[in-house]
């Protein structure tokens, strides 16, 4: 490998040129990728709402639905405002009282579900059925056109005005907030650099590798918006170790081999690229485990942020020695001496009170345990936007005006009995919650012969196989009051076609409720089981993966319970994702002690001096790797809007403090506690401990 880093030394002019060049394309498959906004878009294909909404496409040409809330506006004004929403482009339908009634009709004089589904006081209600699905950016171009037909009376509310508001937010916040991160990282850096222009080339190989992530994501087609918001922020926090280490290596080889930089630098690739190996690997696994969710998303965000860990430290290894190389000479102008003291005071006092630090951990781990096992969960998607936007303005309007938050669809079978119909949907109407039904029969009458139904009525209701209804509720999505209806549902019309299916934005919240439930235990278990197998095998022991895994996941408890004891819920996202991502972005802080301590113990020191000097060795990197963390996050915690990304950013900042003082003050308590069994479980290291030890006392 010193072989190799020297050939990366020599020819960094070279190396140089090929990263900038690699810029061009990755640049375009940036462009190219599309950002997904509808994180209900990842649900599992087996689900049957998911085969629903496919139906829906397929046997409709209907994918989405926005329910149209219209104020203190004239009748024959409505009419012209439907007329024009019709006209917009993947629109496929507007469905409104004029389609069943002349508008002169006198809306007394309606059906009593057709008065209530459509009008209450000065505020009607039509519904706008869109060509393609929730996401797409023909249904999303859509909305932003009638909403920009419309006026100040009209309010659009639905999944896809959500989807919208989301896609425009994150677009405005993206740039703020990776300025944010970069500005903290660049200020955290400075203070614990020796050099003003060092953390400038940290960042300028790290976004590098950043764009070429993102440019890489074209061959994936598409990724979430949350993983976009999030790739760059993490492979900032994460990889920022590695070029740490490199610069430090470096800094002593240039000592070892005065005069031969290159020299210098080729054994610091080499011993970099051994270290930050085996401290990657931990982190890729890590995020490798999201994968395993059957939740889609987990898989978006796993593979690309594992993808980003490669291409950082490949970036390390080739990228920054070009820089450092190149800049060397500024470098040594710009230098300065460390603006932290030596942190040899705080590491004694530290190590010789580890019975506080221990007890403080005891104290504090059933709290912990219970906040982190109760703390709140939200599935509303909606929830996570600002309630000024146009979306949750429009759901708002809608509760408002006519008491429902949302409107469940049934598929059924074409050829069910009229009869059989009309009794299912009057069970459906008393089933708690329900505010009205509306299928082909109340919208025609029952004794209106299929031949005498109007075409527009027919094509938007009836496909070859199926019938569509509609079900209004007062209820919110995700709410276990919603869930209760919507499997009450779900009981009544499967006992009239087995084939039926209860559809649409709450019902596929249900399902995302029940999925990512699941997940949560799944990926955590997994990653757990993953990490603590590499510790295991690069420790060779036993007994360290258990302590190693223990104290982080305690950390990673103790972050979780913050929400639980402040009273605050968290986006169902955060609360999958956070456990694994805290475990594999920094359990590296545990590794890299844990590795002095070893290395001490196995030269023949006493338990007390080995873990003082793997505590004194480590602290500084600990401390500047958890704040670089804590810089890159915090600010976007801070800005965003959306409370999806928002929360997970709050959660891996708060975590990266937590887990860097965890590691600093109980690790090192655990150490003293179970040096014996650590000594005795683990290969190799009791005999060359004896050995050694046996011949400081012959030497003596």
């Amino acid at each position: 490998m010193v072989k190799v880093g020297k050939w990366i030394a020599r020819h960094r002019v070279l190396i140089l040129i090929v990263s900038a060049l690699l810029l061009i394309p990755s640049f375009i498959g940036m462009a190219k990728t599309r950002i997904n906004y509808d994180l209900l878009s990842y649900l599992p294909e087996h689900l049957e709402t998911v085969k629903g909404q496919d139906i829906l496409v397929d046997e409709y040409g209907m994918g989405a639905f926005s329910m149209v809330v219209v104020e203190d506006m004239e009748l024959k004004d409505v009419q012209k405002l439907e007329e024009r929403f019709s006209e917009v482009p993947h629109v496929k339908d507007v469905l409104w009282y004029d389609d069943v009634a002349d508008i002169s009709l006198p809306v007394e004089m309606l059906p009593q579900d057709l008065g209530e589904a459509f009008f209450n006081g000065d505020a009607t209600m039509m519904l706008a059925l869109f060509d393609n699905t929730t996401s797409s950016d023909e249904a999303m171009e859509a909305v932003v056109q009638m909403r920009q037909i419309a006026d100040q009376q009209c309010f659009i509310s639905g999944m896809t005005g959500v989807v919208t508001d989301i896609k425009d937010l994150c677009l405005e916040e993206l740039p703020v907030y990776v300025a944010i991160a970069v500005v903290l990282c660049l200020v955290v850096l400075e203070l614990t650099s020796t050099s003003f222009l060092v953390p400038i080339l940290f960042l300028l190989s790290i976004g590098i590798a950043i764009v070429y992530n993102l440019g890489s994501n074209v061959f994936l087609g598409e990724t979430s918006y949350i993983t976009k918001a999030l790739t760059a922020i993490l492979q900032l926090g994460v990889t920022m170790d590695y070029s740490i280490f490199l610069l430090n290596s470096y800094e002593e080889n240039k000592q070892r081999f005065p005069g031969e930089k290159e020299r210098a630098m080729g054994h610091a690739i080499a011993n970099t690229f051994k270290s930050v190996v085996g401290s990657s690997v931990t982190t890729v696994a890590g995020f490798a485990a999201l994968c395993f969710m059957t939740f889609a998303l987990g898989r978006d965000m796993g593979i690309v942020m594992a993808k980003g860990v490669v291409i950082g430290v490949l970036c390390c290894v080739t990228l920054l020695p070009a820089l450092v190389l190149v800049c060397d000479r500024f470098i040594e102008k710009t230098s300065h001496r460390l603006l932290f003291r030596s942190m040899d005071g705080p590491s004694a006092f530290i190590t010789k009170h580890c019975g506080v630090w221990l007890a403080l951990f005891l104290v504090l781990l059933l709290p912990a345990v219970y906040g982190n096992n109760h703390a709140g969960i939200y599935y509303n998607i909606a929830r996570s936007l600002p309630e000024s936007l146009p979306s949750n303005v429009a759901n708002e309007k809608l509760a408002e005006d006519f008491d429902m938050s949302n409107v469940h669809m049934i598929l059924m079978d074409k050829n069910m009995d009229g009869l059989e119909k009309r009794k299912m949907l009057e069970e459906i109407d008393a089933v708690d919650g329900v505010k009205w039904s509306i299928s082909m029969n109340s919208l025609v009458g029952p004794s209106v012969p299929d031949s005498m139904i109007p075409d527009d009525i027919r094509e938007m209701l009836q496909s070859d196989d199926y019938e569509l209804a509609f079900v209004c509720s007062e209820y919110s999505s995700a709410t276990d009051e919603v869930n209760a209806q919507i499997s009450e549902i779900d009981q009544i019309v499967k006992a009239y076609d087995d084939g039926a299916m209860v559809i649409g934005e709450a019902p596929l919240m249900k399902d995302l409720h029940d999925v990512t439930d699941v997940d949560l235990r799944n990926v955590n278990l997994i990653s757990v089981a993953a990490i603590f197998l590499i510790i295991m095998i690069v420790f060779k022991s036993v007994s360290l993966p258990v302590i190693l895994v223990a104290v982080i996941e305690f950390a990673i408890a103790v972050n979780m319970a913050f929400p639980y004891y402040m009273g605050t819920e968290l986006p169902f996202v955060a609360s999958i994702v956070i456990g694994t991502i805290q475990l594999g972005a920094t359990v590296d802080y545990a590794i890299l002690m844990t590795s002095r301590y070893q290395k001490e113990r196995g030269r023949g020191r006493g338990k007390k001096e080995a873990v003082a000097i793997a505590h004194r060795m480590s602290m500084p990197s600990i401390v500047s790797s958890g704040l670089s963390f804590f810089a890159a996050t915090f600010g976007v915690a801070c800005y965003s809007k959306v409370d999806m990304i928002g929360s997970i950013c709050t959660l891996l900042a708060r975590g990266a403090v937590i887990s860097m003082l965890v590691v600093i003050l109980v690790l090192p308590a655990m150490f003293m506690v179970f040096d014996k069994l650590i000594c005795k479980t683990t290969v190799g290291m009791n005999g060359r401990t004896r050995k050694t030890q046996d011949m400081i006392s012959v030497n003596n």
